[in-house]
């Protein structure tokens, strides 16, 4: 049996991923340029849906708790034209906890705790911010997530998660993921094929 395709989307911008400053848990809502990349998204997703034979209303919709999250996929369902609130939310797919580094910059960060900063850049997949998650943790919940979906599903979630879910299947390793950079207002699809990236010029 294929393993289930996943049609993967980042949430758009807000001001603190313009800042640089870690958001993790917290809520932050869309910039301007972030509610076009989530419709970009959305057209995107919708040519990716007709190509491979789905029919968008009978899809599975889901997305991670965080505002953000919610703003894009319903934006991307209004690109799609389908009922806003129509999808379901799973709270395993939030972003990697920051604990008391959320709302600081790296520098900041770098300067409230020197050592361990230094340590988390050298093992970023086992080491948390304190009172934060590893990632190691993040993908033992996406991985979770994953074991229960029942075929090809859309989800709406993070940067943090899509490297945690890249690596629990086999696309990147620990290393190579953990700086990976995941880009707003474009599609990532896991598939058996491995992972393709679908995205267009900023509206």
């Amino acid at each position: 049996m294929p393993a289930p395709t996943i049609y993967y989307i980042r949430h758009g911008e807000t001001d603190w991923n313009a800042d640089g400053r870690l958001q993790g848990t917290l809520d932050i809502p869309l910039n301007e340029l972030g509610r076009r990349q989530a419709v970009s998204a959305g057209t995107i997703l919708a040519g990716l849906l007709a190509r491979d034979g789905h029919d968008a209303a009978s899809m599975p919709f889901v997305a991670s708790p965080l505002g953000r999250a919610r703003m894009t996929m319903e934006l991307v369902r209004g690109a799609l034209k389908l009922p806003l609130d129509d999808y379901a939310i799973d709270a395993r797919l939030r972003e990697i906890g920051y604990g008391q580094w959320e709302g600081s910059t790296l520098a900041e960060a770098q300067a409230a705790d020197p050592e361990l900063f230094a340590a988390r850049v050298a093992a970023k997949w086992t080491v948390a911010a304190p009172g934060g998650e590893r990632y190691a943790d993040v993908e033992q919940r996406m991985g979770a997530w994953y074991a229960e979906l029942a075929g090809d599903t859309v989800a709406v979630a993070h940067g943090g998660t899509a490297r945690a879910l890249m690596v629990l299947l086999g696309m990147e390793t620990p290393e190579s993921a953990s700086d990976l950079y995941v880009e707003q207002g474009t599609v990532y699809v896991f598939s058996d094929d491995g992972l393709a990236k679908y995205r267009q010029d900023d509206p």
